[in-house]
């Protein structure tokens, strides 16, 4: 059956409560009474035996009594033979694999653990958020002036900026019974057996809300039952999807809706909207959007505060200068970093966290772990020029970023790393934004070349990443050298099955497009050739002593490039 977390109000027990309680948990009553008629009748049978046995001749006693153990093994084994089958079938079939969820336990609200206060780092979404737990709490009154409470909220966005937990606090500030489920537990092999599981879900969601005037049900990962119905395939493939479907939008706005009963449904996806069913999306169903992104700088130093408050730091740590260093984090990897610097300061037998382990903390975030592998001299070296060449277009080149990292410690499966950041939060990308992330990334390539005349197969992933920015700038953003214009990911046509086909354009208009994406690489490495044949001394300075120190800091990359003339300005440098 699908997992559930249920938060609920202890009350004192009536017969309308009873009713209800009948009225979810009517088949587990049936069968605890046809157990006990059934044990009685055994008694009773027994019993008889007995007695039977009493009255017979000696004879026929002992001929009884020796075949007795055969009879009772026989009986045994075939009992549990068939309860064993009975059993299966019974959880299997009409509860969709129950036998993998026996055991399980359902969590009360004390071990929920989250308040209204623990959500930090996201206080616009906050007050979105509060107007709902504020219509929900309100109903009557709602009622009163002819309103409705929202029938769903869906909550959309990349993962670990905390919309679970964001639901949690929601569950606990309205004090309502919360039943959670995951998307994927609505998927199974046999077709109608995730309708069924929504049809049951929702059935418990009345009964709570009949006792307690209202439910909240939490669906995670909805995207999983939630994407647009599709057409019948073999061994009934879409029919399960459709059906599951189906069920949940007339239980948000059907025929099974009550418009009395206060269900409220909070779904939670990484998808966009528009990756879901339409009819999902109309209104009456999902009235409220809330969209949970990334957080900003003020709110990083919040978290970063709070993630910290649970541990022993030194006061000399600034938030602020965390928060500015961690740009893109999400809340998930703001609290990963914080425990990761806890593991490091125990590691170094310290007794608090220190502005060194919380650096050594980010790497581990942003680069991995550090690799077991040894690199050849050769390969060192050949790593060095390759990581420099990144390092320096980067440098020169990037309008937001700042070179923060240089290494050729292997770490994540890569033989070296050069990361750079953005000064601040950048929401609209520009034409010389993608290029200069195609230079940087075309650098290495080019610093091979210029070193050592040849180029190696550390480039390709280089060559990927560079190849699908040019792309996505002449077919997404109208950006290439002919003129084209157009979003022509947009004519994509689909199949009854929902997989892509091809871009419903001529081959011409694809040559073009193409033709462009081609310039765009081949005007960018030329660029690149040309800083970097310039710039030798600072290419050969950069590798030789990263080969030197192995990892390079954001003051040791400055230091560097102040040697040679090439700092940056004060305006651009991070604060």
């Amino acid at each position: 059956m699908y997992a559930r977390l249920i938060i609920t109000n202890k009350g004192p027990m009536d017969i309308q409560k009873i009713k209800r309680f009948l009225k979810l948990h009517w088949i587990k009553v049936a069968l605890i009474l046809v157990g006990a008629i059934l044990l009685i009748l055994i008694v009773y049978i027994l019993i008889l035996g007995v007695n039977a046995f009493i009255t017979l001749e000696s004879f026929y006693k002992r001929i009884t009594l020796a075949g007795l153990p055969i009879q009772l093994l026989f009986s045994i084994v075939t009992a549990f033979i068939f309860a064993t089958i009975y059993t299966f079938m019974w959880f299997h079939m009409l509860y969709g694999g129950g036998l993998a969820k026996i055991g399980q336990k359902k969590i009360k609200s004390k071990k929920v653990n989250v308040t209204w206060r623990d959500v930090v780092g996201m206080e616009a979404i906050k007050k979105e958020v509060a107007e709902v737990i504020k219509l929900i709490n309100d109903r009557t009154q709602l009622r009163r002036v002819g309103g409705k409470v929202i029938k769903g909220l869906l909550m959309v966005g990349p993962p670990g900026c905390g919309k679970t937990y964001l639901a949690k606090a929601i569950a606990t500030e309205t004090g309502m019974p919360f039943l959670a489920a995951v998307g994927s537990e609505f998927v199974g092999m046999i077709i109608g057996q995730g309708a069924a599981r929504m049809k049951n879900l929702f059935k418990e969601a009345r009964v709570h809300a009949e006792i307690h005037g209202g439910c909240i049900i939490f669906i995670d990962e909805i995207d999983s039952i939630a994407r647009p119905r599709v057409g019948i395939s073999g061994w009934g493939g879409g029919i399960s999807h459709n059906a599951t479907i189906n069920q949940l939008l007339t239980e948000l706005d059907g025929l099974r809706q009550e418009d009395d009963n206060n269900i409220v449904v909070i779904g939670a996806t990484n998808v966009t909207e528009q990756e879901l069913d339409p009819a999902l999306m109309r209104a009456g169903r999902f009235d409220r959007k809330v969209y949970v992104g990334k957080p900003g700088l003020e709110d990083r130093k919040k978290l970063f505060q709070y993630y910290l408050n649970k541990t022993l730091y030194d006061p000399a740590i600034d938030m602020g200068i965390l928060a500015r260093r961690a740009v893109g984090f999400t809340p998930a990897d703001i609290a990963n970093m914080a425990r990761e610097a806890s593991l490091i300061a125990v590691r170094n037998n310290q007794d608090r966290i220190t502005m060194k382990d919380l650096s050594e903390a980010y790497d581990r975030v942003m680069f991995g772990l550090k690799s077991e592998i040894t690199l050849s001299e050769r390969e060192k070296l050949w790593t060095a020029y390759h990581e420099a060449g990144h390092a320096i277009i980067a440098y020169l080149t990037h309008p937001t970023d700042d070179v923060i990292k240089a290494t050729i410690i292997p770490r994540k499966g890569y033989l070296g790393y050069v990361g750079h950041r953005p000064t601040e939060e950048v929401y609209i990308h520009k034409k010389d934004w993608f290029l200069a992330n195609i230079k940087t990334c075309l650098g290495s390539y080019a610093a091979e070349k210029i070193k050592f005349g040849t180029t190696s197969s550390g480039v390709e992933t280089d060559f990927a990443y560079a190849f699908q920015f040019a792309h996505q700038m002449v077919w997404r953003w109208g950006m290439g050298a002919s003129g084209i214009l157009g979003n022509f990911y947009s004519l994509t046509t689909h199949n009854p099955w929902g997989a892509s086909s091809n871009i419903n354009i001529s081959e011409k208009t694809k040559e073009k497009l193409d033709e462009d994406t081609q310039k765009i690489m081949q005007e960018c490495l030329k660029e690149v050739e040309e800083i970097l044949s310039t710039e030798k001394d600072l290419l050969e300075h950069f590798a030789q002593d990263l080969l030197k120190k192995e990892e390079l800091e954001y003051d040791d990359i400055v230091d560097i490039f102040k040697a040679h003339g090439k700092e940056k300005p004060k305006d651009h440098l991070p604060a």
